[in-house]
């Protein structure tokens, strides 16, 4: 078992730190306003959800990769996400693999740019991404895979698999 970093990007810290402050302020004005006005406890409790959506996004996280002998673990804060290596076809280093991606459902950028999204070059793929830059694409016989560890070139010749030619289409 090896086990890989997930570091993040400057662009991540800046949009985690924005939507953090966002949603801390805005819940605290509306606590204060609706408090202050003497509203029902029903008011001043949608003041929480603000709260919710930050606390509810926190535990999807990323905070490290682990290559084991039947898969690759995606290290969250609460749990992991299994990748199987039965079916991985190849694994290779591509810096520019988010770039023109369109997001068809999950997070682009609050603690994490994860979920699933669509480019040109590989299609539709899944995210589990902190670093753009150190992008490494799992191809599989039916899906694509985006994982960002911090030594991706380490990280592939760990999994041992044959280089996909990052310039070639899928």
């Amino acid at each position: 078992m090896k086990r890989y970093k997930a570091p993040w990007c400057r662009s991540l810290i800046v949009v985690s730190a924005l939507f953090t402050a966002l949603l801390l302020g805005i819940s605290g004005a509306a606590w204060w306003a609706a408090c202050a006005k003497h509203q029902p406890v029903s008011v001043c409790s949608a003041a929480l959800l603000p709260l919710v959506l930050l606390f509810g996004t926190i535990p999807f996280t990323i905070h490290g990769y682990t290559i084991t002998s039947d898969g690759i673990l995606v290290h969250r804060l609460l749990w992991d996400t299994r990748l199987p290596r039965v079916g991985l076809e190849s694994a290779s280093v591509e810096p520019d693999a988010l770039r023109w991606s369109i997001r068809t459902c999950g997070n682009g950028g609050a603690f994490s740019i994860t979920g699933f999204y669509w480019n040109k070059r590989l299609g539709s793929y899944r995210a589990f991404v902190t670093a753009p830059r150190l992008a490494v694409v799992l191809r599989y016989a039916n899906r694509r895979v985006v994982l960002s560890p911090e030594a991706p070139e380490a990280f592939v010749q760990d999994l041992g698999m044959p280089q996909h030619n990052a310039a070639a289409r899928p």
